[in-house]
C-alpha cells in the first residue's frame, strides 16, 4: 500500500526554523540510525511532535493520547472481531492497521505502536495471556531466585514481526512520525511477581526487600525485555519512544531510587545510540519525576493527579513535559473540557517544550467525536 501523509507540511516560518548548530548536533545524534530511517527525512524530523521532544519551536503543540488506537474506535472493534489481543498485536499487517486508525480519525500528530507491555515477555516464551476483564495472567508467578533464573532469554529473531509491523506502519503513517512503546521494568516484574494485575503490589515490593538480589536479577531480566523491544521498534521505523511505567506510583522515593532507577536507566539506554527522543511516563508518579527524569528521559509524562506547572517545578523548565488531560473529562461537557484542556496549555508553556496528551489512556466509552474535535481545538489554540 502506498505510504499516506497524516501530517502538516514541515514549518516555515523562520521561528520554527533549526539553526545550523543544532541541526549539525541532530545529525550527530541520529548518525546511528540507517539512511532510510523516518527521522533522516525533515518532514518527519521537523514534524511538530519532534520538534517539540528536541525543545523546539513548531507550528503548532502537538497532540496525541494513550490508548488513542483501541475499543473507544468502532473500526478497531471491527478490525480485532475474533482475534485475540496478543494475536493482534503479534499480527504485523493488523497492528499496522490499528496504529493508524486514530491518526487518520483525529489527525493526531503521532501514532503510537499498537502492542502491550506483556508482548515482549510473550514473544520470550513466558506463559502470559491477556484475560478479559482482568488483564494480563501469567502460568505460573515469578517469584523466587530459581524462577527468575528459568526465565527465557528474549531471541532477537523473536522480534521480526515487530519489526515487520513497525515498518508497515511508518509506510502507511508517510510524515507522520510513530512512537514506539515499551513497559518499564518495574510493572513487567510487578506483572511476574502477582502473576497478574495488582491494587497494590505488596508482593514485588516485598521481595525487593525480603530477597534483593532475586529482585535485582527479575528487574535486569525486565530490562534487558524491555530494551530489545524497543530498540527493534526504533530500528525499523519509530522516531521516539515512551517508556510506561503503569505500577510506579505504588512506590515511594527511596524504593525507586534504590530498586527500579537504574532498572528503568538501562531500558531506555537501550536506544540511547541511536539518538531518537524517549519519554517517561507512569501513573501515580507524581512524587517520582525528578527520579524518572534522572533515568535517562527527555521527555517526562505527567498523570492527572498534578498541574502541569506543579510537574515543572520538580523536573526543570529543562525538561519537555508530556500531559495530562484529565481522562475523566472527555465526558464532561464539550466547554467544559476545553476549558480545562487550555488550563493545560498555560500551564505548559513554563516548561522547555510541551506534548499535549491525557493524564493516562483513552476510556474505551470515550466517543470518538470528542478526541477528533479535541485534537482540533488543540491545534487552533495554539498555531
Amino acid at each position: 500500500m502506498a505510504s499516506q501523509d497524516f501530517s502538516a507540511a514541515a514549518p516555515s516560518d523562520p521561528a520554527h526554523r533549526t539553526d545550523s548548530t543544532e541541526q549539525q548536533s541532530w545529525d550527530q545524534r541520529i548518525a546511528a540510525l540507517s539512511s532510510d530511517h523516518p527521522l533522516k527525512r525533515d518532514e518527519v524530523a521537523n514534524s511538530a511532535l519532534i520538534r517539540t521532544l528536541r525543545g523546539l519551536g513548531a507550528p503548532h503543540t502537538p497532540v496525541w493520547f494513550m490508548r488513542q488506537a483501541g475499543r473507544s474506535l468502532p473500526e478497531y472493534r471491527e478490525a480485532r472481531e475474533g482475534t485475540g489481543m496478543l494475536e493482534a498485536c503479534l499480527t504485523p499487517e493488523l497492528a499496522a492497521e490499528i496504529t493508524v486508525q486514530p491518526v487518520r480519525r483525529h489527525k493526531v500528530d503521532a501514532g503510537i505502536f499498537f502492542s502491550d507491555i506483556v508482548v515482549p515477555m510473550k514473544l520470550a516464551g513466558v506463559g502470559v495471556d491477556i484475560v478479559a476483564g482482568r488483564g494480563p495472567v501469567l502460568d505460573q508467578p515469578v517469584r523466587t531466585a530459581a524462577d527468575v533464573a528459568a526465565l527465557p532469554e528474549l531471541p532477537d529473531a523473536a522480534l521480526d514481526p515487530i519489526r515487520e509491523a513497525v515498518s508497515r506502519t511508518v509506510d502507511l503513517l508517510g510524515d507522520t512520525p510513530l512512537i514506539g512503546f515499551a513497559g518499564a521494568p518495574f510493572t513487567i516484574a510487578a506483572y511476574a511477581v502477582e502473576g497478574g494485575p495488582s491494587r497494590d503490589h505488596l508482593r514485588p515490593r516485598t521481595m525487593m526487600h525480603a530477597d534483593p538480589q532475586a529482585w535485582d536479577a527479575l528487574a535486569q531480566w525486565a530490562a534487558r525485555t524491555s530494551g530489545a523491544f524497543l530498540r527493534a521498534q526504533v530500528q525499523a521505523g519509530a522516531s521516539a519512544v515512551q517508556l510506561f511505567d503503569s505500577w510506579a506510583g505504588s512506590l515511594s522515593l527511596a524504593d525507586y531510587l534504590e530498586h527500579v532507577q537504574r532498572h528503568s536507566a538501562d531500558a531506555l539506554a537501550a536506544v540511547a545510540d541511536l539518538g531518537v527522543p524517549r519519554i517517561h511516563f507512569g501513573t501515580g508518579t507524581g512524587e517520582l519525576l525528578a527520579a524518572m527524569r534522572d533515568a535517562g528521559a527527555g521527555a517526562v509524562g505527567v498523570d492527572y493527579r498534578i498541574p502541569l506547572d506543579t510537574a515543572v517545578e520538580r523536573v526543570g523548565k529543562r525538561t519537555v513535559v508530556q500531559g495530562n488531560i484529565d481522562p475523566a473529562l472527555l465526558a464532561a461537557p464539550r466547554s467544559v473540557l476545553h476549558e480545562h484542556a487550555r488550563d493545560v496549555l498555560r500551564r505548559g508553556q513554563s516548561a522547555l517544550a510541551h506534548v499535549v496528551n491525557l493524564g493516562h489512556g483513552v476510556p474505551p466509552e470515550t466517543d470518538p467525536e470528542v478526541l477528533t474535535d479535541l485534537v482540533a481545538f488543540i491545534h487552533k489554540e495554539t498555531q
